[in-house]
Parts: C-alpha cells; structure tokens; sequence
C-alpha cells in the first residue's frame, strides 16, 4: 500500500459517498454557481461575525452532504477537517453541533486534500466506515486575520488571490457507490526563502511541483494517466511556474489538463486580482464542481493538489519567509462498492 516514501495507494479504493459545497454571494456570481448545493445571499450569512458565518458554511455543508448520503451523524466515525483561523475554532464549533469524533487538521490550504488522504486511509484499513471531511473559508474572516480588514480598503498589488467564502465536504465510505479515491502523496515542506504574503501562488508553487513529480514516479504514471490535475490554490501566477517547473523534468500537458481552482471558480472580469484562495476555495470546487463533472462522465481520472501556505501573522512580523506545502489525491470515476 505504501509505494515508495511518500504515496499510499488504496486497494480497497475507498469511496466518496456524497458531498456538499457551500458558498457567499460573490462565488454565486461566478461560473460554477450551479455545483454549489447552498448559496447564501450576503455574506454574514445570519449571523453577527464573519468567523460565525464560517461556522455556519462547513457546518451546512456537513449537513448537507450526510443527508445526502442517507446515514446518520451517529452512523460516522469520524470528523478530518480544519481550516485557516487561529485554533480552527469554525471547524471545531461546528463539530460541537455534528457530535461526531473529531480529529482537527490545519495546511492552510492544503487542508482539503490533507483531510482526504487520512479519511481514505482510514477507510482503506477498515478503521472507519464512514468518514467526514472537509474545509472551509471566509473572505473578510481571513482577510482580516492574515492582511488587512476589509473595511480598511487596503490597496493589494496583482499578485494578490481573493479568499473564497465556501466550503466543500465530502463523506467516504467502505462501501458504497461513487467515485473512489485510489492514492494519495503527502507532501514535504518546502520553502524557496519569498516571504510575500501577497504573492502566495508564487511561494506555493515549487510545493506544488514537487509533490505532483513524486506521485507520478512513485505510481510509475506521467500526466497523461489523468484526464485532468488540478491544484489549489495557486492562481494566474503559481500555475504557470509550476508547469514550467514540471516541463522542466521532462513531463508534458495538454491544453486544459494542468489547472487550477482558484482560477476555476470565478469569471473573467470579477475583481479577483491572480485568482481565488482559502482553504475552502479547493474544497468547494472539488466536493462541488469537480465531482459533479466527473459523476456526468466528463472526467474520468483526476489528481487534486491542494496547497497550503503554512505562514501566520506571528511568522510574517517575526520577518520568516514562507515553507509551503502541497498533498495530492488520485479519484477515479467508479462504481457500487460491497
């Protein structure tokens, strides 16, 4: 099951049950409006703080995607979620309402793919029958924790991506009918020494390489195995160096095969400077988008590599630069499981 040092694949090939995506105002004005199962209307979603209405979009999605299932919280075993604000306290509150064991993960925004390798780890090796996961995102939450308040109007320079107010979840399963998530490649840190908080796909980039080079040496595949690779989140910066970067050691795409969700998720014209981020940017569009797409046959083989910026206001006024990391899941169409 362990293929080299650093992938796992599943022979028991998990299976991805159902899942939900939540999002704000501003992602339902943008192209994949129609895959998000809840749009809500403004973006304090009926609450009294920006960090409640975080709570509220994974909390949602939670729901949403266990209905879906047609099980019972008290059927899941287990909770594998997080997400970027100080002590995960939106994931953790929520899973204070979902009573449901609760393990509390943070990669930034690699969390998404970080909580899916472990859910289908722990499915593959029969320690669970039901797993959730998930992660989850709020532009003025974040923005307020990591840059500057909204309402400050700071000017931010082009390299900047604009934090996503959604959430994706995703419920796996032993059994079951559903796309399949076949291995994962948990990556290494890495840090090239930038320490520009507004230029994170730049800084997220070489993560991201990386970690796409050893999954493919280590399954003995190259690119063409996969209809499409899609990272998170590294905008119209970081993709282009991370193809470049990826070209550079031999290895070949076709035109549309290597994107990005943060550049999925919103228009042309949307006011996103280098594209979309935050942990729930690559959850929604996976758990959403990205699973509606392959469930109507459009896409068959998939790689999802989640990347996350591991910096904290504390590391960047302390004038650290930025280690980064990126984690790679494989899911392939697939069948009834029994």
């Amino acid at each position: 099951m362990l293929k080299g040092r650093q992938t796992w694949e599943f022979e028991n090939r998990p299976v991805i049950l159902s899942s939900a995506a939540t999002a704000g105002p501003f992602e339902a004005n943008g192209p994949l409006a129609d895959d998000f199962d809840i749009l809500f209307e403004d973006m304090w979603l009926g609450e009294d703080s920006f960090e409640k209405a975080q709570k509220v979009l994974i909390e949602e999605a939670a729901k949403t995607a266990i209905e879906k299932a047609g099980i019972q919280n008290d059927d899941i075993q287990f909770v594998f979620a997080g997400d970027l604000l100080n002590q995960m306290t939106s994931t953790s509150f929520a899973c204070r309402s979902l009573c449901i064991p609760y393990f509390g993960l943070f990669g930034a925004c690699s969390t998404s793919m970080e909580g899916l390798a472990l859910a289908a780890f722990v499915i593959n090796h029969s320690g669970a029958n039901y797993v959730l996961t998930g992660s989850t995102s709020h532009n003025a939450a974040i923005e307020k924790q990591f840059r500057y308040p909204t309402e400050y109007g700071a000017q931010k320079p082009p390299t900047t991506q604009w934090t996503a107010t959604a959430a994706g979840v995703g419920v796996v399963a032993k059994v079951g009918s559903g796309p399949v998530v076949t291995s994962a490649t948990i990556g290494k840190v890495v840090d090239m020494g930038l320490s520009d908080p507004f230029n994170m796909g730049e800084a997220m980039a070489p993560a991201a390489a990386d970690t796409i080079e050893m999954h493919f040496q280590e399954r003995g595949v190259g690119p063409d195995y996969y209809d499409l690779i899609a990272t998170g989140d590294l905008g119209k910066i970081g993709l282009p160096i991370v193809k470049e970067m990826l070209e550079q050691k031999g290895y070949s795409f076709n035109d549309g095969q290597l994107n990005d969700c943060g550049l999925m998720i919103y228009r042309d014209g949307q006011p996103v400077l280098a594209g979309g981020s935050g942990s729930g940017c690559s959850a929604s569009v996976t758990y959403g988008h990205l699973l509606n797409r392959m469930k109507k046959g459009e896409i068959n083989r998939m790689l999802i590599v989640a990347t996350g910026a591991l910096l904290s206001p504390l590391s960047y006024q302390q004038n650290e630069t930025i280690p980064c990391i990126a984690h790679a899941v494989s899911i392939e169409a697939g069948g009834a499981l029994a």
